[in-house]
């Protein structure tokens, strides 16, 4: 009896010496916040019942085909992390893609035909900065059925447009976002077939995209030109091409550029999207040469997969003047940019599951540091401020660049020696359409802006003239046809 009593009695001490724990440290414990009863959420101006007009994002495996139209699709996913592990087999995964891309491929081709008449109609005379790739002229955006010309298009008020469904420029999504990441365009492909994805090809004719390989030019060496002689710059010939030109911290960093590594679906593992195990690819197999080769990716910035923004590469031509990097998330720095390069979709876990690319600070460092070397290409017509030169400029060219600075209103965000005002612009597109709205985007420098096809953050715009009448409608600009036209013949001189 007193031994069960003194048991008693030190399970007492135990529990009142526990409370007393608790009640001298709660304030270490985690409150549950604050709740605000019988929440209505405001509309915030985007419409009575915005999200309820949104359809869920629907449960889509790896590899599995996604709808064209994601704009439509709203809401949280199930999870913000991946799974490095494949929904089957190896051997089962390359007969799927075997058998499934044939058919999607035909399916993206008929997609893209009914929102592009791709003509193949180039500008007469007028080339890429290495002079041997036309540009495409436009716009090659289809209109609605019975809207005659984009002048009548403009007309109609932005309520009106969105309730016929009239947009012509709606979001461009992945077309197999279930899987995403790098897709690179055939040119590319053709010189690096380890890139060849078995499940997926890039959805733009090769006239639409840059000139491969592109020309290089440094800050440092103008009286070179471009310094690759016509050359894509690779490992193999990098220190032949680069030595006695940068210095040695300078090579370091080009060389990390060159170098492949492993990402979330191009690796030496079975999650992968080719035929044969990769070594990866590297900052330059998508910027190739400093510039770009037109390969699109989803933006890494958002969760679920299906939300996130398709995004093309940009070009890293002009980064010295540039503060913001990456489309959404406003990176502050070249050696940051380099450091977090989305080779892993912004999961760290799919990181360390296949390999992690393991730079060092001072590493990424010396790769911004080349980065800041990358100048634009040469435009003839431009004096040292930037205007154009009159006595080597049409008359044109000359009315676009009055429009540029003044009725057109692209001045507003593209000024500057990189045509550029450096910072994230909500452009309230779905306006215009009923579907997802998307946001602040980084606004991109209109220097060399010729080379760099096709445009906007997810590349839905094909051709400058298409450009142009994207944003006279969004803007309500109210140009006519022969102002539109000297806007896209001053944007050639940049």
């Amino acid at each position: 009896m007193k031994k069960r009593l003194g048991y008693v009695l030190l399970i007492g001490c135990l529990l009142l010496f526990s409370f007393q724990i608790v009640k001298n440290k709660l304030h270490l414990l985690q409150s549950p916040g604050a709740v605000i009863e019988n929440y209505i959420e405001p509309d915030y101006g985007l419409g009575a019942g915005h999200i309820d007009s949104l359809l869920p994002f629907p449960d889509i495996k790896k590899g599995e085909r996604t709808p064209f139209d994601l704009w439509n699709y709203g809401g949280k996913g199930k999870s913000s992390f991946m799974d490095p592990n494949l929904p089957m087999e190896w051997e089962k995964w390359v007969e799927f893609h075997e058998k499934q891309k044939p058919e999607l491929m035909l399916d993206i081709k008929a997609y893209m035909n009914s929102r592009y008449n791709f003509t193949m109609n180039s500008f007469e005379g007028k080339f890429m900065s290495g002079g041997r790739k036309p540009i495409m002229q436009g716009p090659v955006s289809r209109l609605p059925e019975g809207i005659k010309s984009f002048e009548e298009l403009a007309k109609l008020s932005a309520e009106e447009i969105k309730e016929k469904d009239l947009f012509p420029f709606k979001p461009l999504a992945h077309p197999l976002a279930s899987t995403a990441h790098m897709v690179f365009p055939d040119s590319w492909n053709k010189t690096h077939p380890e890139h060849i994805r078995i499940d997926v090809d890039h959805d733009y004719p090769d006239e639409y995209l840059p000139e491969f390989p592109p020309p290089m030019f440094l800050t440092t060496h103008k009286e070179l030109g471009d310094v690759t002689d016509g050359k894509e710059i690779t490992l193999a010939n990098y220190y032949e091409i680069f030595n006695g030109l940068l210095t040695p911290e300078q090579m370091e960093g080009l060389k990390e550029l060159l170098r492949p590594t492993a990402t979330t679906w191009f690796n030496q593992t079975t999650h992968r999207v080719t035929k044969e195990p990769s070594a990866g690819v590297s900052c330059f197999s998508c910027h190739v040469n400093g510039h770009t080769n037109g390969a699109f990716e989803l933006a890494p910035d958002s969760r679920p997969h299906l939300a996130r923004l398709r995004v093309g590469t940009p070009s890293m031509r002009g980064n010295y003047n540039l503060m913001q990097l990456a489309s959404k998330r406003s990176i502050r720095s070249m050696d940051h940019f380099a450091e977090i390069e989305e080779y892993f979709d912004g999961d760290p876990g799919m990181m360390q599951h296949i390999g992690p690319r393991a730079h060092q600070k001072s590493v990424a460092n010396r790769m911004g540091d080349f980065n800041a070397m990358l100048d634009f290409p040469p435009a003839p017509k431009l004096d040292a401020m930037g205007n154009l030169i009159p006595e080597k400029s049409t008359k044109q060219e000359l009315f676009g660049e009055q429009l540029f600075r003044g009725k057109a209103k692209c001045v507003s965000c593209h000024g500057g020696p990189a045509f550029v005002d450096d910072y994230m612009h909500d452009l309230k597109v779905e306006r215009f359409y009923k579907g997802r709205p998307q946001g602040p985007i980084k606004t991109f420098p209109l220097r060399g802006i010729k080379d760099s096809p096709p445009y906007l953050h997810d590349d839905r715009l094909p051709t400058l003239d298409d450009t142009v009448e994207f944003f006279n409608l969004v803007l309500e600009l109210k140009l006519d046809k022969k102002e539109k036209e000297a806007l896209t013949a001053y944007m050639l001189c940049l």
